[in-house]
């Protein structure tokens, strides 16, 4: 992912957990670009794919936090999906896990 200019707004925000999040908005219009969460802190990054340029090439792994959908939402019943969250260790692939791990070994976790 390119950031092609300026620079985001960085928001902490709360969150169920209770550990927050940091989302990152555009300056101008304040949409959501991505998110970081506290378990990865600035380790790793989840891209809103929808400000890519070209979002259909990056269909959902798993919908997660279905519990507040609204009923008239349908969900692709071949993608997974959780009521709230899903355990990292039981959801993402060997090889994604391996990356995540060399990443947080990398960053340093923010208080």
């Amino acid at each position: 992912m390119q950031l092609l200019a300026g620079d985001v707004v960085v928001v902490d925000t709360p969150s169920h957990s209770g550990k927050g999040q940091r989302i990152s908005r555009c300056p101008t219009c304040e949409v959501a670009v991505w998110s970081n969460y506290s378990g990865a802190g600035d380790a790793v990054r989840f891209v809103r794919v929808g400000t890519l340029d070209e979002p259909a090439r990056f269909p959902p792994d798993i919908h997660i936090y279905t519990g507040s959908k609204q009923p008239w939402l349908a969900l692709a019943p071949d993608t997974p999906a959780e009521i709230e969250f899903y355990r990292v260790s039981e959801r993402w692939p060997a090889e994604s896990l391996e990356r995540r791990a060399a990443l947080l070994a990398k960053f340093p976790r923010r208080p």
